[in-house]
């Protein structure tokens, strides 16, 4: 290591000696279920968390919600002087059973299981972060969100990212480094939105007729979102999930399709958004009516001055530590957008590197997880904002 303060040494130290730990609490994390949807295992994935926070003297609050995971929320260091924010999620895409299925395991150097990259890796590393800051004495001002609703657009946890981020001197996202090493710069806005089609039921023999199919609708309204993605401006389209109809002999009274919109900057995706909008309103199937509802919705994260800022500490850290590393696009969404909004510098996919995020081979690279924390503490140690 060169060029470290003695505070910096402590703390990179203290991470380094704690590898195996780290790796420990990342399988209890990943061999716990987090489907967004499902408050008790969502819940229990941040219990796991808190303890050990709580274990390692950092001071944790809960905030509740109804129906979702409650938000954690830890902090440590002097509360008087601005914070430095990490953001992580610990929920999942996986149902419930998909742990149990599939539970943590390694391979050499890969370690693989539900959510492993996206991104209980990401989590594991910023409470070994603030953990390490409490442990050796630092002083630095460190506030920690870990959020349970972050894969459905995080309609709870929103409003708490932005209210945290509002006056942060930086804020650091633990997304999955990308396959490349690199971190992100920039990130695309991005609704979840589900659209409704209403049709007329009729038996589809003796009075076929009569009926009115709110999945023929549907299908002739999905072909025409999809001609909507258009790779030269980045907007994509894509309707995931479809659902309709009462039995195969009756012409459908109702279909439901759920849409994934992603786009580069708001203007984009206010034109896209018209354009969706006129799709929903016109009816090919006569007799036919259709609604949509935004059910999620995430900011772009923009590359801008302070986020290259932001970057250039962050790569000097890496430096420092003996790897190099450069910054990317993504087409994925993240909370990173909320934060950014506020105008805090923030930058993104400074997690463990891994890939394949959503599929059974997602994975994440062991030997990466002790550097990444690293040049994400000598990065909060470092960084002055403006």
């Amino acid at each position: 290591m060169n060029m470290l303060s003695a505070a910096e040494q402590r703390v990179i130290e203290w991470i380094r000696a704690h590898q195996s730990e780290m790796v420990e609490l990342l399988q209890r994390l990943v061999n716990q279920d987090s489907p967004s949807n499902v408050k008790a295992e969502t819940d229990r994935a941040g219990a796991i968390l808190e303890d050990f926070l709580k274990n390692n003297g950092i001071v944790t609050e809960r905030l509740e919600h109804e129906n979702l995971g409650f938000m954690l929320r830890g902090h440590t260091g002097k509360t008087e002087d601005r914070h430095c924010l990490l953001l992580a999620h610990r929920d999942t895409v996986f149902p419930s059973g998909e742990a149990a299925a599939r539970p943590f395991h390694q391979t050499k150097d890969h370690a693989f299981g539900p959510g492993v990259a996206d991104m209980k890796a990401g989590a594991v590393m910023n409470a070994f972060v603030l953990a390490a800051f409490k442990q050796t004495g630092c002083d630095h001002h460190l506030v920690g969100l870990f959020s349970s609703d972050e894969e459905i657009g995080s309609p709870f946890s929103r409003a708490l990212i932005t209210r945290e981020a509002d006056g942060a001197r930086c804020v650091l996202n633990s997304e999955p480094g990308r396959m490349s090493g690199n971190v992100v710069t920039k990130r695309k806005g991005g609704r979840f939105m589900r659209l409704d089609v209403l049709g007329r039921p009729a038996h589809s023999g003796a009075d076929i007729t009569k009926g009115a199919s709110a999945i023929e609708e549907l299908a002739h309204k999905i072909v025409e979102l999809h001609a909507l993605t258009d790779h030269g401006t980045g907007v994509t389209v894509n309707v995931g999930l479809v659902s309709g109809g009462i039995s195969v002999n009756t012409s459908a009274p109702s279909a439901t399709g759920r849409i994934d919109l992603r786009f580069p900057d708001d203007g984009l995706g206010g034109q896209a958004m018209d354009a969706i909008q006129a799709i929903v309103d016109k009816a090919t199937v006569s007799g036919t009516s259709a609604s949509l509802a935004i059910e999620g919705e995430f900011l772009p994260m923009y590359q801008n001055a302070q986020t290259l800022g932001l970057f250039d500490t962050y790569r000097a850290a890496a430096a420092s530590l003996g790897f190099s590393v450069g910054h990317e696009p993504t087409g994925a969404c993240s909370e990173s957008g909320f934060a950014q909004s506020t105008g805090a510098a923030t930058l993104c996919a400074v997690g463990p590197v891994g890939g394949r995020a959503h599929t059974p081979d997602e994975y994440i690279e062991v030997s990466t997880i002790v550097p990444r924390a690293s040049a994400a503490a000598l990065t909060l140690l470092r960084y002055r904002g403006s």
